[in-house]
């Protein structure tokens, strides 16, 4: 499994690779080393963070969404010019490539794991049938936790 974090003792964005059998995850940039805690492994399948203490992980695309959105402004952008010039045709013809770009990227892109709390990302983490997609409830829940320390830690 690969996976993309913040460390705690660094702030620096770090990717390794990890089994399910290793006993903890080290940064590449400071070589600071984190435990992996009892449990994260069920059945080969992550059921938790490995970074933080959250249990409530995401599955998502592996796609960046810059990327995404650029697409879709191409498409946009592309058939207003096409039907400025008076080209319906074209016009259709652009945005029904865009769409179909849209739906092969859907297809092929695999999916990947990712933490509500500390942000962490799992690519390749096998079964991730016990996780469900985004939910904003929960996201808003851990963004309202997060200003609450800091603005603790102001004072």
């Amino acid at each position: 499994m690969n996976v993309t974090f913040s460390c705690p003792k660094c702030q620096r964005d770090t990717r390794s690779q990890i089994e399910p059998a290793a006993a903890t995850l080290i940064c590449a940039a400071c070589g600071q080393g984190i435990s992996i805690p009892e449990g994260a492994f069920r059945n080969g399948a992550l059921a938790r963070c490995l970074v933080c203490p959250s249990t409530d992980l995401f599955i998502r695309k592996d796609f960046p969404q810059r990327l995404g959105v650029g697409i879709v402004v191409f498409g946009i952008v592309a058939s207003s010019i096409a039907w400025a010039y008076s080209l319906p045709i074209a016009t259709f013809a652009i945005l029904f490539a865009t769409a179909v770009v849209d739906v092969l990227l859907y297809a092929i892109v695999p999916d990947a794991l990712m933490c509500y709390r500390c942000g962490a990302q799992y690519r390749m983490a096998g079964d991730m049938a016990g996780h469900t997609g985004f939910n904003l409830e929960i996201h808003e829940r851990y963004r309202q936790q997060a200003a609450r320390m800091a603005s603790g830690a102001r004072r």
